[in-house]
């Protein structure tokens, strides 16, 4: 396995009206990243995992009222890392940024979160004043990639134990057609039951390891061999992330656009959506660009967009003792 070069290239940050920031703990692996849309966004979501973990995804319904979010939290810490939420909410309420509530401006801020839990000390784990920090941090430059924010503690490759996985990470991404832009961040702590491969090669690039650590074992074709895998607990696996326009859309079309994303993973993460997996993509659109969106461009920009996050989150992650990453091993 040849190490990918990666060229310079585009971030979700690409898109006008966002910001990024990260907070990574140092007490242990984990952390959040937050997708600030202080101007507000419209935004859908679309949830294909068994085991979500999720804040606000009813609100993005089409059927319902608000019509755009604030922000996004991407967070470490399990189901405990939603708190992450109300420190991003403290934020934008202390720009006066939300929505006008009549007594108050409420900012709407959706969450979703990964099973970092079990590298280090469980008691640690991020909260409101990591998410207020990452607000702080945020920027509208590219931001960091791999082991950083929410993917910190991220890990991959699972299926046949911890002792037999790898480092995971965060990735961004973005491509530009037709006068709009469309950007992708995401966070891979997959997975469950498959491995990732590059879509344009075909090539396997990280997941489940010999026994002897020192090779990747290529999960799927061990399964059709009869080497069954270890099962997980639900929630372990998940991939989550959000994809962004500077087009306008309407929250119908965003929700269309965050359901083909979802194309994106499944090219990259073989299989994908298990039942153990909380998979979820969050797709906002600022109407910077100033023109109406197509979303049939959009949704298949996103997933171009997404496939390359997630190799970049993948190729950028930096190991830990016990996972090493797809870089470490492919020398």
């Amino acid at each position: 396995m040849a190490r990918r070069e990666l060229k310079p290239g585009g971030a979700i940050t690409e898109v006008a009206g966002l910001k990024v920031g990260h907070f990574t703990s140092r007490q242990r692996p984990t952390g959040c990243t937050v997708v600030l849309a202080e101007e507000g966004a419209v935004a859908g979501v679309e949830v294909r995992g068994g085991a979500p973990g999720t804040r606000e995804t009813e609100l993005l319904s089409p059927l319902n009222t608000v019509e755009q979010l604030h922000a996004v939290v991407l967070s470490g810490g399990s189901a405990f890392g939603l708190d992450t939420a109300s420190g991003v909410m403290r934020y934008l309420e202390e720009k006066d940024i939300g929505f006008d509530a009549g007594a108050a401006r409420v900012p709407i801020v959706a969450a979703a979160i990964l099973n970092d839990l079990g590298l280090g000390d469980p008691k640690v784990r991020p909260g409101a004043e990591a998410g207020y920090q990452a607000c702080l941090a945020a920027a509208t430059t590219p931001p960091a990639e791999g082991s950083v924010g929410a993917g910190t503690g991220a890990t991959i490759g699972k299926l046949y134990g911890l002792q037999r996985a790898m480092k995971g990470g965060l990735g961004t991404a973005s491509l530009s057609a037709g006068g709009i832009t469309v950007g992708a961040l995401v966070v891979v702590n997959a997975h469950a039951l498959g491995d990732i491969f590059d879509p344009h090669t075909g090539e396997l690039v990280a997941g489940a390891r010999t026994h002897d650590g020192r090779r990747l074992l290529d999960a799927p074709q061990a399964i059709l061999r009869g080497e069954l895998p270890t099962l997980l607990e639900p929630g372990q696996a998940t991939t989550i992330g959000v994809v962004a326009t500077d087009a306008r859309c309407t929250k119908t079309q965003a929700a269309k656009v965050a359901q083909m994303a979802h194309a994106g993973l499944a090219r990259t993460i073989r299989p994908v959506h298990t039942p153990l997996d909380g998979d979820a993509l969050f797709a906002l659109a600022t109407g910077r660009a100033g023109q109406q969106a197509d979303p049939l461009l959009v949704g298949f920009l996103a997933a171009e967009a997404l496939a390359e996050a997630v190799l970049r989150a993948i190729w950028t992650a930096v190991g830990l003792p016990e996972f090493p990453s797809a870089s470490q091993l492919g020398h």
